[in-house]
């Protein structure tokens, strides 16, 4: 069994799958919608609805795509070097959002999109090994910004730079964490690229030794990844600024989101309680599904937002960050099996012209 083949049958979605899927996710979304505020002890948060202002519900709508844009142009900065010829804007569009499609069903913490993705890369033609460095570079340059922001936030606040609250728990906890991780990435990037073909000769010996060169394979990928996501950031391409672009969407209908039902937090305190809820990803759920709504709420709570504003704001900002994405998502998908079975004739067609 070739390659494409294997990975074609460990990503087969047949069209039941899609609809069950589906499924599941609109019953998700009526009872977390419709049972939480009721749950919570909050029956008269959800007739706040009612009287939210339409015109900043659809800036929150247009701000969404601006963040769907965002994600396109950071994963087309990316790829576009290693697979030019084959990954223009139609085909990274659609990668992206049936990876987001796939990242909001699987979990945890978008491994099903990443899964996709990749997928959809080795039908591109390209190499195992330039997958797993591009994947872990686009990986850092996508959330280079959120330890940025909570770092800079989280700090800010606690010193007073930020107007706003500043729970030590909400501020410097985030803030510490984020500091270590990028401690870590900067010590992986210092792993030679080619460890695993330095340790090759280990293979040759039986127990620790071949499992030692088999596990190099994870850190020197790591190391290539980091390092060329350092030099996408020296080259400035344009494109990367996706990744920013891609946060301060979400950021952006966030607040308007707050805006349709009041007053929205101070700036500081929406940016680090949003991505202090979004870690709400890595719970072994779909897509998060009630983990980040639970974690933004409960962050906003800490830094003293009406509980009933958060709660409306943070459901229609996932409203429109998370379950919109999946109608664009999934016609996205069927539309990427098109092009990979036009990347398939095109390479049938190469071998057999160099017969």
């Amino acid at each position: 069994m070739s390659d494409g083949e294997e990975d074609d049958k460990g990503l087969e979605f047949n069209r039941r799958n899609v609809l069950t899927l589906c499924g599941f996710l609109f019953a998700a979304l009526l009872a977390l919608y419709f049972l939480l505020p009721k749950l919570a002890g909050l029956n008269d948060t959800w007739n706040r609805i009612e009287d939210g202002s339409p015109r900043w519900i659809i800036l929150a709508f247009v701000l969404t795509l601006g963040m769907f844009a965002g994600y396109v142009a950071m994963f087309r900065g990316v790829f576009m070097r290693a697979q030019a010829e084959r990954i223009g804007w139609p085909e990274s569009y659609e990668i992206t959002m049936a990876a987001l499609a796939a990242s909001r069903i699987f979990a945890a913490g978008g491994a099903g999109g990443l899964v996709l993705q990749a997928w959809a890369l080795r039908q591109a033609g390209m190499a195992r090994r330039l997958v797993a460095d591009k994947t872990i570079s686009f990986l850092v340059l996508t959330y280079a910004p959120y330890a940025a922001a909570v770092v800079i936030c989280g700090f800010g606040l606690r010193l007073g730079l930020f107007a706003g609250e500043a729970p030590f728990t909400m501020t410097v906890v985030p803030a510490v964490i984020a500091l270590v991780l990028m401690g870590v990435a900067g010590l992986v990037a210092l792993v030679p690229t080619d460890l695993q073909r330095r340790l090759e000769y280990l293979k040759r010996r039986r127990g620790l030794g071949r499992l030692a060169a088999r596990l190099a394979t994870a850190p020197a990928a790591g190391s290539a990844g980091i390092r060329d996501a350092a030099e996408h950031l020296r080259s400035r391409d344009p494109a990367l600024l996706g990744a920013g672009a891609f946060w301060a969407f979400q950021i952006a209908v966030l607040w308007a989101a707050f805006r349709a039902f009041g007053d929205a937090p101070p700036l500081a305190v929406l940016i680090q309680a949003f991505f202090v809820g979004m870690l709400g990803n890595l719970l072994p759920i779909p897509g998060g599904v009630g983990g980040v709504e639970g974690g933004m709420i409960g962050a906003f709570a800490a830094f003293d937002v009406d509980t009933g504003l958060a709660v409306v704001a943070v459901l229609v900002f996932r409203a429109f960050t998370f379950w919109l994405p999946l109608v664009p998502g999934v016609i996205a998908f069927f539309r990427l099996r098109a092009t990979v079975d036009r990347w398939r004739r095109e390479r049938g067609a190469t071998i057999q012209s160099k017969a």
